[in-house]
Formats: structure tokens, sequence, C-alpha cells
């Protein structure tokens, strides 16, 4: 294999500042589509042109994470303010006795502010909340214990979760800028339409572009649909930092999948069907999952596989994804299913058609089989 493959400059690109999306399309699934196919001419659409691709026979596997307000403002007990950034949901702890309705649970964050808190200092946010500094990482992440109300210790998660909708914000990627912090209109369209099960920092973005509509008419039109879940955490955001990809360290998500889902997909394979992936979270996935067992199996786990040239696709045929960031780890990924040149060649059409990129932006279909 050619050793371009692996040098990190060979997976880089001009992109105009002006076309990193900072809100979403008036309407989901009128965002744009290019459509890129081996020796094919690439195509362009809008997105609700996905349905003219994908056979009755097809699956569609989307991931129906949900993301939770994980950034969330307060003030040290000395008054000065603090930025704690939740870099998972928040497990439950038992609790310290039956009698007060106070929960408790540990998290791993991010921490800002003028002066680092002690270990042992309480953070004061708004509702009650209260985050007791525990320690800190050698690389500056902070564990924190959090207290909050609650009406009993059985409701707890579930309390939690309450309140930090009431008073934490959606975590934007950092190249979306909000001046006066996240809208209600990112608090609705910074979430998949299918997302139920709390746990991720950042979107799985490809499926934003799903609208209620385009749903019911792939269902009219027999596309099935299954669902994985796997949480999206920080270091979805991680720069690679080493020269040889190869040398990059993954980082690692929790997911789990269904026996439905398995089933699903084993028996459209096994009918002839194509797999579409729905997002690049949903690729690791279903690719982790058939590299430990040999073939997509009910499971769930932490999935820290690094997909880059050279992989060889073991259930995704096709994929549907937004445009990412250069020297990116998900760029390394639509290269290992689609090659480099095309990708490189594909975004270089794609800045000169404007589109736009990243979270909010257009979407692209791979068609590989």
């Amino acid at each position: 294999m050619s050793e371009d493959l692996f040098q990190l400059t060979d997976y880089d690109f001009h992109l105009p500042e002006q076309q990193i999306a900072q809100h979403p399309a008036d309407k989901r699934d009128a965002s744009r589509l290019m459509i890129l196919q081996p020796k094919q001419q690439v195509a362009h659409g809008i997105f609700s042109d996905i349905i003219n691709y994908i056979s009755p026979k097809d699956l569609l596997v989307v991931n129906n994470t949900k993301v939770f307000p994980a950034r969330l403002y307060g003030k040290k007990a000395s008054g000065g303010k603090v930025e704690l950034f939740l870099l998972h949901f928040p497990i439950v702890l038992p609790p310290l006795t039956t009698s007060l309705k106070i929960g408790r649970a540990k998290a791993t964050a991010l921490l800002k502010s003028s002066k680092r808190p002690r270990p042992g200092s309480e953070l004061l946010f708004e509702h009650d909340l209260v985050a007791e500094v525990a320690g800190y990482h050698d690389d500056g992440k902070v564990d924190v214990i959090l207290h909050f109300p609650c009406s009993s210790h059985a409701e707890q998660e579930h309390a939690l979760e309450h309140l930090l909708y009431r008073m934490g914000q959606i975590p934007l990627p950092p190249y979306i800028h909000r001046e006066s912090g996240t809208t209600a209109t990112d608090r609705e369209r910074y979430q998949t339409l299918y997302a139920r099960h709390t746990g991720s920092v950042a979107a799985p973005t490809a499926g934003l572009h799903f609208s209620t509509e385009l749903l019911h008419q792939l269902s009219n039109q027999g596309i099935s649909t299954a669902e994985v879940t796997l949480h999206v955490g920080y270091g979805t955001f991680a720069p690679v930092r080493t020269q040889d990809i190869r040398d990059h360290q993954i980082h690692s998500e929790h997911f789990t999948v269904s026996q439905d889902t398995a089933d699903a997909i084993n028996n459209t394979k096994e009918k002839g069907g194509k797999i579409w992936a729905v997002g690049t979270t949903t690729v690791r996935t279903l690719e982790y999952v058939a590299a430990q067992h040999g073939k997509v199996t009910a499971c769930s786990g932490n999935c820290d596989l690094f997909i880059y040239p050279g992989h060889t696709f073991a259930v995704v045929d096709n994929l549907i994804t937004n445009f990412h960031l250069p020297k990116s780890s998900l760029l390394f990924l639509v290269s290992a299913l689609a090659g480099r040149q095309n990708i490189l060649d594909a975004y270089r059409e794609a800045v000169r058609s404007g589109y736009r990129f990243f979270s909010y932006g257009d979407a692209m279909a791979i068609i590989m089989r």
C-alpha cells in the first residue's frame, strides 16, 4: 500500500471559513446532497433525493443516541465564574443516607475558571446543583461528584437528566459560535428525530437531515430502518497530532447493538440487500462488532476501532455522512471507504460549489455497492 495513504498532510484541503455552517438549513431534508459513486461523475441534489438511491431490499442503520446539555455555567464558592463540560452522562452513585432526598452522581469533565479549584471545593450551579471537585487527571480533566435534589433516590437518573435539560446548554462543536449561548433552535436541531438514549456530547450529525416526512416516505417505500446506540464523546473533535496517522490514538465510546438490529442486518446481507450506515458513528459500531465476533451480533461494550485506508469493510456497503474536518480521523474513515483521492476530489468540488461543511452543513452519500 502506498505510504502516502498514512501521511497526515495528505488529508488536508482548503476550506474557506465562511463555508463552515453556523446554523442548520431551514428544513432538515432541504440541505444539499452530493452523491459520490465510483467511476461516475459526482452528482448534486437535495437531501430528500436520498430516497431515490435506496432500494426496498436495503437496510438503513441509524444511531439513536441522544445529546444531553453537557455544558454548565456556574460559580465557585468565592464567586468566580466556572464552566463545566461533562464528558459523559454522569454515573449515578448510591445515596449517602436514606433520609435526605439528595442524589449523587460522578462524572469526568473539562473545567474552565480563572484559577483551578482545589480538590474538595464546591462549584455552585442553578437549581441547587453542586459539583464537588474530586481530583484532577494528568491531562487536566477533572472528576466531579454532583449533588442534586431528587424526589426519591430511585429516580436519581431521571431527576438529573431533567435538571441538566433545565439549566445546561447543548454542547455545540467548537467551530460553531454562539455569543449568547445555545438557542432553542439548537436544542431542537442539534438532535436527530429518532434520538432516544441519552449519553452523547456531540450529535451523530448525518442523521440531522432526516425529517419526519422523509422517514415516513422511506417506510412507505418499503425501506426498513434499524438502530444502534453509540454515545458520541468529546474525543470525536480531538485533533490528529501524529504525522503518521497510524500512530493516532482513537477515542473509545460506549455502544449497544440489539438482537433485532443484528438480525435485520444479517438477514439483509443474506438476501443480497445493502447496508446503508447513517453517519461514521454507525460505521464504527457495526465494523467493530463484526471484527470482534465475525458478524454483527447483539452486544454492548466500548468501541475503539480506528478506521483508515486499508480497512476491509465487513458490514457497511454505503454511507450517508456530512463533510468532515481536514486532517481528521473521520476524513480517514470516509477515505477508507471511497478512496482518499476520490474523497479529496469530491471535497474540492464541494468547496467550489459552495457546500456548507461540518455538523450543521450539507451531506454526502457514498455509494460503493
